[in-house]
């Protein structure tokens, strides 16, 4: 289990919250996901029950408690950028008729705090607050800092990724900036190879590009 706080009962109650995030574990897999001993996964998972943050379901199984419902709403009141992102990621969405997202970086990783789902029936879906990897695919790369395009010539600003998180998918992402410059968020439009391309940029970075600046002009 990677240490990320420093903290380490945190780190690990954190390795165990995202487990059951994966999906309801047992107290033997749970042990298994996180690489905990059986009896540090109990007393964290038997804590975060407590606080409303784990819950069993009717198997007994750990699951995501309640109170992360409450949680969530209230994080995401407090994030403003996801109601100013709406609009404009759906008319991005409307008009490319692929799958969007808004990601912002967590850590060593990136959140998608935002995903419309393109209305094709062969789609690539990311789940609002999936947390995935920040070193690899286009909104990773944004999101640490890269901001020319790869692979591509002319559009400027965007970056794009073919098959390299997930065979099959390429995505073309672009910054949200603040008002010092710094980035703060990625649009990404991502879809399967077979439709959108190898070169997903050259088709889709302008259109990105036009959304990510305007939303930083509205975040601004």
């Amino acid at each position: 289990m990677d240490t990320v706080a420093g903290v380490g009962v945190l780190d690990k109650a954190v390795a165990v919250l995202r487990a059951v995030a994966d999906e309801p574990r047992s107290l033997a897999a749970l042990t298994v996901a996180t690489g905990l001993p059986r009896a540090t996964a109990h007393r964290l998972a038997a804590a975060l029950e407590a606080h409303g943050l784990l819950r069993r379901d009717a198997a007994g199984r750990f699951d995501l408690g309640l109170d992360l419902t409450t949680l969530g709403r209230l994080a995401a009141e407090r994030f403003p950028l996801v109601d100013l992102a709406r609009p404009v990621l759906t008319d991005l969405r409307d008009t490319t008729g692929e799958s969007v997202q808004l990601f912002v970086r967590e850590g060593s990783f990136r959140r998608c705090v935002l995903s419309l789902q393109s209305p094709h029936a062969l789609r690539w879906i990311v789940p609002d607050g999936a947390l995935l990897p920040l070193d690899v695919g286009s909104a990773g790369r944004v999101l640490s800092g890269a901001t020319e395009p790869t692979g591509a010539t002319g559009g400027g600003g965007w970056i794009e990724s073919v098959a390299e998180r997930e065979p099959g998918v390429a995505s073309v992402s672009a910054p949200v900036l603040d008002a010092t410059g710094a980035v703060i968020a990625a649009v990404s439009l991502s879809g399967p190879i077979d439709r959108i391309g190898r070169a997903p940029g050259r088709r889709y970075g302008p259109a990105v590009v036009a959304a990510a600046t305007h939303l930083t002009d509205l975040s601004a």
